[in-house]
């Protein structure tokens, strides 16, 4: 029979890492979502608690764990600050998982040490203007000149990519292009590792978000950027087929931000339904009120088992790429059905953006869109049906 439970290892990390969240993360999210900084002090103490190596190896500054460690810390800092889990996730499943699934021995051992301990971040440029869930329609492009890669193009939407600690971007860029037997034209995309020290290379002006405000997002411009032929990532022409393994995998660890982010309205909305009176009587007394925030806890649940089975799945080497979807899918779901709901049982406090339900609110949205939009899980998810 299937168990669901934690081994004492995976929760003893939960509950450290909830420990954290609740008293360093937490006292000090308000403050940075309303001023939109980054929070170097808590990222550097997550980098010394080892969360940022969690599913790397040891020998390369990682902690020796698995993507379900990390997923489990991603739930924990979802409840409470949705912009620091979303640097967790980003700076590990899209800035280094691809050095560490696709990278050569050298690119293993020059960045993975950095990133594996949090003293330096890495992003995923994938997404551009004309290419979001049609990531095939890249534009961006590469070609070799004199052993090294002319890259121009310009992305969107990029995690992580111009904070101070900010070291690498992997970009996604059509090295060439082949025609099919119908005659029609392939692209050929491939990775390039950039770091953004390079010259011609420029994160713009951060995006001003609904949500997630204190996590850092930027359109980035590449104009004639050179970096070494030997800074391709995987092999030529393999970009796309790479890129969509590591969303994959990225479904997970989202499903598992959203799970918490889920879980942490269900937890205010208990705790307030406890404390706030109407008409003589405390909230929670009223049925409308219980099964409000007993829906929310079936929908948390129920996207907690998702994520925790493709987990498994992924883990046991077996295929996971609809199951992803799924937990993908109803996690996301479920944190901003939840949000909604949490606001709606703290009333007009839930519209102050002081209250960590109304930031859910705004955060969660995107957990709709990001990584895959809820249309893309639908499609992969009917594709395995057959249909």
């Amino acid at each position: 029979m299937v168990n669901f439970e934690l081994s004492e290892e995976y929760q003893d990390l939960s509950d450290s890492v909830r420990e954290f969240a609740d008293e360093v993360v937490a006292p000090v999210s308000a403050k940075h979502d309303e001023e939109h900084s980054f929070p170097y002090d808590v990222i550097k103490q997550m980098g010394e608690m080892g969360l940022f190596g969690l599913p790397f190896p040891e020998e390369l500054g990682g902690m020796g764990g698995d993507f379900f460690a990390l997923s489990l810390a991603l739930e924990q800092l979802g409840r409470v600050d949705q912009s620091v889990a979303i640097t967790l996730e980003a700076g590990v499943s899209l800035g280094a998982m691809p050095i560490y699934r696709f990278g050569t021995q050298a690119q293993k051992e020059e960045w993975l040490p950095k990133l594996a301990t949090g003293q330096a971040l890495a992003g995923f440029g994938l997404t551009e203007p004309e290419a979001g869930s049609d990531a095939g329609g890249t534009k961006t492009n590469a070609h070799l000149e004199d052993g090294q890669w002319v890259i121009n193009g310009n992305k969107e939407f990029i995690t992580n990519s111009g904070t101070d600690i900010t070291r690498l971007v992997t970009v996604t860029a059509v090295t060439g292009q082949h025609e099919r037997k119908d005659g029609s034209i392939k692209k050929e995309i491939s990775t390039i590792l950039v770091p953004t020290d390079t010259p011609g290379f420029k994160a713009e002006k951060a995006y001003n978000k609904v949500g997630w405000n204190a996590s850092d997002t930027h359109p980035l411009t590449l104009a004639d950027v050179r970096v070494p032929e030997a800074n391709l990532l995987g092999q030529q022409g393999r970009g796309y087929a790479n890129f969509l393994s590591i969303l994959d995998e990225g479904r997970i660890a989202i499903a598992a931000l959203a799970t918490g982010a889920a879980q942490g309205c269900v937890d205010l909305s208990v705790k307030y339904a406890k404390e706030r009176s109407a008409f003589g009587q405390n909230i929670g007394k009223y049925q409308a009120i219980q099964f409000k925030i007993a829906r929310m806890q079936a929908r948390a649940h129920s996207a907690r088992l998702a994520y925790y089975d493709a987990a498994a799945r992924m883990l046991a080497g077996k295929p996971f790429k609809t199951e992803a979807a799924i937990a993908k899918m109803i996690a996301g779901e479920a944190a901003m059905d939840n949000a909604r709901d949490a606001t709606q049982v703290f009333g007009g406090y839930g519209f102050i953006n002081e209250f960590t339900v109304a930031r859910h609110y705004r955060d969660s949205k995107i957990l709709e869109v990001g990584e895959g939009t809820t249309e893309v899980q639908l499609m992969l998810i009917a594709r395995d049906l057959g249909l």
